[in-house]
């Protein structure tokens, strides 16, 4: 498999910053669609793929999301084109015949214990949310993942029947270049990896 060009990497991950300032272009509906596609292929645990994703676009839906917002996050919320809920499903066990067709006995990797089945599905839907910034980016938009929110507003809201957790959210469009801060600092190699 090729590597990336230079302006690919750069695009996905050396010029990619946090955006908090939107320009007023919509994102069409199959473009949602397609970051949904792409994201779904990466991996996570057993295929598992417990991330639900509630894409807020309509301003009914923006309502509704708004007073569970903390307040700094509120504007940068609103004027997003889009904004989506990255969540878990704590029963997406119950998906695996599908899902992992290879192994008969996919769920009992799983359901051995409510600490396993909750962190795979955190675990598997941070995962997922990532993916949806790289697939957001990789189509030309530009991402504002946070938290700063109500999570259990924002389930009673969106996920009322209980089995669904929200995780982060993350704003969608086009950024305003002339609005972001400088990048903050990275550590070097060494300061946060090493090689054994």
């Amino acid at each position: 498999m090729p590597s990336l060009s230079d302006a690919a990497l750069d695009q996905l991950f050396r010029k990619a910053q946090t955006h908090r300032a939107w320009d007023d272009r919509k994102i069409p509906d199959e473009t949602l669609r397609q970051i949904a596609d792409l994201a779904k292929m990466a991996p996570t645990n057993g295929n598992s793929s417990p991330g639900r994703f509630v894409f807020v676009v309509s301003q009914a839906a923006k309502e509704r999301l708004r007073p569970h917002l903390d307040e700094y996050n509120v504007h940068r919320t609103m004027t997003a084109p889009a904004t989506v809920i990255v969540a878990h499903d704590m029963e997406f066990y119950e998906k695996l015949d599908f899902l992992a067709p290879h192994s008969k006995d996919a769920r009992s990797w799983f359901t051995d214990t409510p600490e396993t089945i909750a962190r795979t599905a955190f675990q598997g839907s941070t995962l997922q949310g990532a993916y949806i910034i790289m697939a957001a980016r990789s189509l030309g938009l530009d991402c504002g993942p946070m938290g700063g929110f109500d999570h259990e507003g924002v389930d009673r809201t969106f996920f009322p029947d209980g089995t669904i957790k929200s995780n982060f959210l993350i704003n969608l469009g086009y950024g305003i270049p002339e609005q972001l801060r400088p990048r903050a600092p990275r550590f070097a190699f060494e300061e946060f990896c090493r090689i054994e």
